[in-house]
């Protein structure tokens, strides 16, 4: 299956103000990124550990109204703050407001099985073990599938399922099973084998692992990293910016190398 290069842009919203934000999204929308993404966490991650900070699923429901082309989604949702089957009616309504128009939604349903520890100290979540997070991430997966099957009305599509993680035991058969795109930070000398390891999986839950889109990242690497991640397989390349002031001149560097690879 040939895909196009696409980049996608993680929004963290962290240490700016809202407005600041929506101008950024709407800015990075007209400068052709193809996916915005934000993620799920309570408190900044860097920085002011108290710092400015916003909520991701309804900061998500914003995005959908302020942009009108680009995918959007959270990179990544933290299956611990949220019941299953919730998340699934929350995912289909951003679905529904991002559809506008066109009638097809743009949301990502990006997921993964949550880590940050305060999050769940500070806000009454048990946070458990690596382990038992990721049990209850592969047991609320198909019940957030089997939810999307009832409500009325539908998702205006089959929103994609985004899986972000490595562990090579639980993780990767999880995305064997659900992912339609599977995002990693691995390697690009790491990532054949991380594969191998993936088609294991698909061969035991009976999936065909190369429909699954690899999505990696490209904070902190260059263009020969990218390149190498690309010869691997890659065709979602994301990209952290934080505020105060998001560092739109290295989105722009990287359209331009998207662009350059896509033609």
């Amino acid at each position: 299956m040939t895909r196009s290069i696409r980049l996608g842009i993680q929004v963290q919203p962290q240490h700016a103000t809202y407005q600041h934000i929506r101008e950024t999204v709407v800015e990075l929308e007209q400068l052709g990124v193809d996916i915005l993404f934000n993620w799920d966490h309570f408190y900044p991650l860097s920085g002011e550990p108290d710092g400015l900070h916003f909520e991701a699923w309804t900061e998500l429901a914003s995005w959908a109204e302020l942009t009108s082309r680009v995918e959007l989604g959270s990179l990544v949702n933290c299956n611990s703050y949220r019941n299953p089957d919730l998340q699934a009616d929350m995912a289909r309504t951003i679905d529904h407001i991002s559809a506008g128009s066109t009638g097809t939604g743009r949301f990502i349903f990006g997921t993964g099985s949550g880590w940050f520890e305060r999050d769940y100290d500070e806000y009454g979540y048990e946070f458990g073990t690596a382990g038992s997070r990721l049990d209850a991430l592969a047991a609320a997966l198909p019940r957030i599938e089997e939810r999307w099957t009832k409500l009325n009305p539908a998702p205006t599509r089959d929103i994609p399922v985004l899986i972000g993680g490595s562990g090579e035991k639980k993780t990767l058969r999880i995305v064997a099973q659900h992912a339609d795109i599977w995002h990693s930070f691995v390697s690009p000398e790491d990532l054949p084998r991380k594969l191998e390891i993936l088609a294991e999986h698909g061969e035991a839950v009976g999936r065909d692992v190369s429909e699954i889109e690899l999505s990696n990242e490209l904070r902190n690497r260059d263009e020969s990293v990218a390149d190498a991640l690309l010869d691997a397989g890659v065709t979602l390349f994301t990209l952290g910016i934080s505020g105060p002031e998001y560092d739109l001149e290295t989105v722009k560097h990287w359209i331009r190398w998207r662009d350059s690879r896509n033609a």
